[in-house]
């Protein structure tokens, strides 16, 4: 992300942007897959493991009515203290940019899109998928669909699109955590971010 003279985010121009995807893609020490094997982060058994714990702290801090809570940031936590089973589990995730809860209405569709960097990745566990319609993500060339207590861990750079075409909301705990990458890309990505 590059800053205007007068102080605020820009993201870089496409050109631009693909040669930092090649470059953080070539330095990656992960798969460079749109959907990624989550046995290649251990702390994601941690989540499914208290999964319905975060999931009952998230109803109560949603409360119906928000549709996204950010509870970390950059390092700063936003509302963690009322979700004990959360904040332990955001503990064990090395490289951890942002969580958030993450609800989507019956009826919404996200139209295709980008994430802003390669050199994130993308974690959600399913907290609460309704079962009587179809919630799914297109990611690349794959149709994903998440499940109560599952972890899905991908490649936000990846052109995706999400539907919830089910009868009640679909929420996720969302994460972002650093791609791990040998330097001199790691230096290059941590600026960007």
């Amino acid at each position: 992300m590059w800053r205007n003279p007068g102080g605020a985010a820009v993201l870089p121009a496409q050109p631009i942007r693909g040669l930092l995807d090649r470059l953080i893609a070539a330095s990656s020490l992960i798969p460079n897959d749109p959907v990624l094997d989550m046995r290649e982060f251990a702390w994601t058994a941690n989540l499914r493991a208290n999964w319905s714990a975060i999931r009952d702290e998230a109803a109560a801090a949603l409360c119906g009515a928000a549709q996204r809570l950010p509870l970390w940031n950059h390092g700063g936590e936003a509302d963690l203290a009322r979700c004990p089973a959360t904040a332990s589990a955001l503990a064990q995730i090395p490289g951890l940019v942002s969580a958030r809860y993450s609800t989507l209405a019956s009826g919404v569709h996200v139209p295709r899109r980008r994430g802003a960097t390669k050199g994130l990745v993308t974690c959600h566990l399913g907290l609460s998928v309704p079962r009587d319609g179809d919630v799914r993500m297109a990611l690349a060339d794959r149709m994903l669909r998440w499940g109560e207590g599952e972890t899905l861990v991908f490649d936000d750079s990846y052109e995706h699109e999400i539907w919830n075409e089910a009868s009640g909301a679909r929420t996720v705990l969302s994460l972002q955590f650093r791609r791990p990458l040998k330097q001199p890309a790691r230096w290059l990505a941590e600026r960007l971010l």
